[in-house]
Parts: C-alpha cells; sequence; structure tokens
C-alpha cells in the first residue's frame, strides 16, 4: 500500500508543508459504508499515481479534530492540497476515473 495514514504526528510534514507534488486526501470513518466501498479505489490510486499525487487517508473517528478544522460535514470526501493549501472537495463515492478527472482538473 503505497498511501499514507494521517495523524496529528504527521499530518502538517505530510499534507501542509508538501510543495513538491499535490496531495489527495481522503477523509474516511470505518462505519461508512461508501467509505468502505471507496478504499480500494483510494489503495489503487495510490499506487497508480505514485510519484505524482501523494495519496493519504484520515479516519475521522481517531483524528476528529482534524475534520473539524477542515469543516468536514460529509464523508467519504476527498480533498485535493496544491503547494500545501486546499484547492477543491470532491464529496461522496465516486469511480477511479472521476477522483483522476478531478485531481487532473485541479492539479
Amino acid at each position: 500500500m503505497s498511501y499514507i495514514e494521517l495523524d496529528s504526528m504527521n499530518f502538517a510534514e505530510e499534507v501542509t508543508k508538501e510543495t513538491k507534488m499535490p496531495v489527495l486526501v481522503d477523509f474516511w470513518a470505518p462505519w461508512c459504508q461508501p467509505c468502505m466501498m471507496l478504499g480500494p479505489v483510494i489503495e489503487e490510486l495510490a499506487d497508480e499515481l505514485d510519484g505524482e499525487v501523494k495519496v493519504c487517508k484520515l479516519n475521522c473517528d481517531e483524528e476528529n479534530e482534524y475534520a473539524i478544522m477542515m469543516g468536514i460535514m460529509s464523508i467519504p470526501c476527498l480533498v485535493l492540497f496544491v503547494d500545501g493549501q486546499e484547492k477543491e472537495r470532491l464529496v461522496g463515492l465516486h469511480t477511479k476515473e472521476e477522483i483522476i478527472d478531478f485531481i487532473n482538473a485541479n492539479k
């Protein structure tokens, strides 16, 4: 698995301080059925986009302060960061192709 699990210890380093490539963060929770369906897609994207886009996952139950800080109201929520700043969000369950289009349109 080439995605990065985010927590309070690495969020800033992996997301807001990243300037070499875009960062896609999947805000999810284990009780969320659409999140669980999206999980394998995120894993595939992490492998396919390795070196182009950093793919991360943040469990909103375990790291709820970041979900609150980011204003996450619905999950799954994919947030794309460019140069450490939030660029765009994609909420809900989407296909791999839709997520790739979302990334390409915003990086």
